[in-house]
């Protein structure tokens, strides 16, 4: 019988998050560095992200934080080099995770608005994947993870922007996996919902509250850590024939 037991094992490999001062974002790092995986925490809020790599530090795995803007390539570029920097000049995983939200009905949407979301989400991600792909290895174990949302797949009443931006993302992903399969890196992206300071508006107003509960069978929103798991599983072994597949982990809001 197989040994599986190593599966889920990330020593020896390291992570790049964005997004990662908290929600998801500080939940995923925290949960690669428990697999195993050296960490380079980053976000626009640089500060969050040295507390957040502080914590991780804290049990004895090795994690460094770097602010970092996604719609600035150089910083993408410098951030991709010092992750790699970890682990003696590799970088295995690489968490498009860095998002915002600008919500309004769409007769109201401003450009400035519409593009904000773009930047920050789909040339965002194209920022950070073109720095690590010169980092990430052809010998199976290099993954990059984005992360879309049920918006993209499916729309959601008044965040247009968002939505296109997300759904920018599968594209992304899709197209980069086709690419990328010669190298053998693996991209794939997580359709997450869970209960994070950019969800907090609609989890706090009564009426939306009560029609997104409505549509999610579990009947809530899931806690950050629950959400993590995925993109642990996704950056593993277990994950080795896995690409250009977007994961919903949303209770069942989307099937």
């Amino acid at each position: 019988m197989a040994d599986h037991s190593g599966l889920f094992d990330l020593t020896g490999r390291s992570a790049l998050v964005t997004g990662a001062a908290g929600g998801i974002g500080s939940a995923v790092a925290e949960a690669l560095a428990r697999a195993g995986a050296a960490v380079l925490v980053t976000d626009v809020d640089g500060a969050a992200a040295a507390a957040v790599a502080e914590k991780i530090s804290a049990t004895g795995v090795r994690a460094d934080s770097a602010a970092l803007d996604v719609r600035n390539r150089a910083a993408a570029d410098a951030a991709a080099a010092r992750a790699a920097g970890l682990t003696g000049g590799t970088l295995h995983i690489l968490v498009n995770n860095a998002g915002a939200i600008a919500p309004d009905m769409f007769e109201n949407l401003q450009e400035e608005a519409f593009r904000s979301m773009l930047d920050v989400h789909v040339v965002g991600a194209f920022h950070c994947a073109q720095a690590a792909l010169p980092f990430l290895p052809a010998d199976g174990t290099g993954r990059i993870i984005n992360v879309t949302s049920s918006a993209g797949i499916v729309g959601t009443l008044g965040q247009v922007n968002y939505s296109a931006a997300k759904a920018g993302i599968i594209g992304l992903t899709k197209s980069l996996a086709r690419e990328l399969a010669r190298r053998q890196i693996k991209v794939n992206a997580l359709a997450p919902l869970a209960a994070t300071p950019m969800t907090e508006t609609i989890r706090t107003h009564k009426k939306f509250a009560e029609a997104m509960l409505a549509r999610i069978p579990l009947g809530r929103w899931a806690e950050p850590e629950e959400i993590a798991g995925a993109f642990v599983f996704l950056a593993s072994d277990a994950a080795s024939f896995i690409t250009g597949q977007v994961l919903p982990v949303d209770g069942g809001m989307v099937m």
